[in-house]
């Protein structure tokens, strides 16, 4: 299995990060080790060693068939249930390593860096381009987002993967984060909603 995440994909996000609303020339892709996953509710161990931890909270699509190569107009045949998951990141140590020119894999793939929840079903005729989502902490609402917003649609993001990775069943796309990120502490309770339904729950300990 393997795990593709979207950097930079959400305009205010890159705001937030950059102070300057812009589009990446091309998606900008990372990966995540398997044994990033965090998934069934278990909790998020936050890193002791690496400074501050930011939630970054995310739609999710799950890959549901072998795919290379794949034309933008058939990339919806490849995906068949969404959710949303957090891209812990430690924001401390990615700066760093972005200063120095280096790449991001130490601040993104440490283990448990990439939650999960349960997955909501797609019928094959549709799409999550309409799709809102949001992250509550401790019971207020701290991320809200709208597929409409993503600067590289899932479609578009799965047609630009494929020309260098083949697709298998079972492969994770991180499709980026909206505005609002922050940092977790021991003890936050995570909540995470598609829609009005809440797909994602658990604590940090």
């Amino acid at each position: 299995m393997k795990i593709f995440a979207i950097g930079m994909n959400y305009a205010a996000h890159n705001k937030e990060l950059h102070s300057a609303l812009y589009k990446p020339e091309r998606p900008v892709v990372f990966m995540k080790p398997d044994s990033a996953l965090l998934k069934g509710g278990r909790p998020f161990f936050v890193p002791t060693d690496l400074g501050r931890v930011d939630y970054e909270a995310e739609l999710v699509v799950r890959i549901c068939r072998l795919g290379k190569g794949i034309p933008q107009r058939f990339a919806r045949r490849y995906y068949d249930a969404v959710t949303v998951g957090i891209d812990f990141t430690a924001r401390e140590l990615q700066a760093r390593l972005r200063e120095q020119g280096l790449p991001w894999e130490m601040a993104k793939s440490f283990d448990g860096s990439a939650a999960i929840g349960e997955w909501v079903e797609l019928p094959q005729q549709t799409t999550i381009d309409q799709t809102h989502f949001r992250l509550d902490i401790n019971g207020k609402t701290v991320q809200q987002g709208y597929a409409g917003d993503m600067l590289y649609g899932v479609d578009e993001l799965i047609s630009y993967i494929s020309q260098w990775f083949t697709l298998r069943t079972g492969d994770l796309l991180f499709t980026g984060t909206p505005s609002g990120i922050g940092p977790v502490s021991i003890d936050d309770h995570l909540e995470g909603w598609i829609e009005e339904r809440k797909v994602l729950e658990f604590n940090c300990k």
